[in-house]
């Protein structure tokens, strides 16, 4: 006779229930004891790659391929890397506020007349006759309003934008051209320009403009010397600028040039930052969803993007900008 036979004749019917329940309970107790604790999650990784820093932006996963690994390019053979010609596309529009270097509002159109007051276009075109590429220039985003009208530049050069500058059109001829293997420059406030478009600002490092303290003397340092924006910089050079503070901090980029902070006094920005202590980066560089993106927080003053000027750090801050083009548009190695 089996155990449960004789457990059952000799308990009867509600023995046997109360057995069952005691069965039971005691297969969920086992289950129970022998059941894996659940891992805890990583903590966040610092954002910079850095131990112990403050900045951990938890939406630097931008759906892209993005880094410093030059997989993450699309090396298509397109018909502007065969003409023989660099060809720049200068970006000037603004939403809101307006830097001084750019001179007043330009009518629509592309390559409108330029006033001696629009000191950064004047730059960007006289610098390109000096290192050999072509400049065009517009504000009217109805000149990219589609892939095509963006196809023919080895690099487009957003030029201290401000906030929403963009339409729809003209954002998905962005996407289209710098998924085509475009290069893409940032310049000064462009950090501070379409803060809603979560693939803009994966373009711009993973990074957008806070605010920033006084306009103010320091000392930039080159700490990547590889690069061809950086390569004939001095290791430390004098500039005057207004320091960005960065929120989010950039991530996944090679940054190629910092402000020393010790030069610039109080941190602090207009709006509570407390200010980046330690590194500071003013210039970075990566592949982004294709393209290739160099971007760089300097070139506020006026007299940084005058001929001839007298600005200390002037001439580092051309050469720096120039090499970021020429780097960007595949003409000079990137991102080394």
């Amino acid at each position: 006779m089996s155990l449960r036979t004789m457990l059952g004749t000799s308990l009867g019917g509600a023995g046997q229930v109360v057995l069952g329940l005691a069965i039971l309970a005691a297969l969920l107790a086992g289950l129970h004891r022998t059941a894996p604790t659940p891992t805890p999650p990583s903590p966040p990784t610092a954002a910079d790659g850095r131990a112990g820093s403050p900045y951990q932006d938890k939406l630097a996963d931008y759906g892209v391929c993005r880094g410093t690994d030059p997989a993450c390019y699309n090396d298509w053979d397109l018909p502007r890397d065969d003409d023989g010609v660099v060809r720049v596309l200068v970006f000037t529009a603004t939403g809101s506020s307006r830097h001084a270097h750019l001179g007043p509002l330009l009518p629509a159109g592309k390559n409108p007349p330029l006033t001696s007051a629009h000191v950064a276009q004047n730059a960007v075109i006289r610098w390109g006759q000096e290192h050999g590429f072509a400049v065009d220039w517009t504000e009217d985003v109805r000149q990219l309003d589609a892939p095509s009208r963006l196809a023919p530049y080895d690099a487009v050069v957003f030029l201290s934008n401000s906030r929403t500058m963009l339409d729809d059109a003209s954002q998905t001829a962005l996407l289209q051209y710098v998924r085509s293997g475009g290069g893409f420059v940032a310049v000064h406030n462009t950090l501070g320009a379409m803060y809603h478009w979560p693939w803009f600002q994966g373009l711009l490092g993973g990074a957008n403009f806070y605010d920033h303290g006084p306009h103010r003397d320091g000392q930039v340092v080159t700490t990547d010397r590889r690069d061809t924006s950086t390569r004939d910089l001095p290791r430390r050079w004098d500039f005057r600028d207004e320091w960005y503070n960065l929120e989010p901090f950039p991530t996944g980029v090679r940054f190629l040039a910092e402000v020393d902070t010790a030069t610039i006094g109080d941190h602090a920005g207009f709006n509570g930052h407390p200010g980046h202590t330690g590194d500071h980066p003013v210039s970075w560089c990566q592949y982004y969803d294709g393209g290739r993106a160099w971007v760089t927080t300097l070139g506020h003053d006026p007299a940084a993007w005058t001929e001839d000027s007298a600005l200390a750090g002037a001439g580092s801050f051309e050469t720096h900008v120039v090499g970021g083009i020429l780097s960007a548009a595949g003409a000079r190695p990137f991102c080394r």
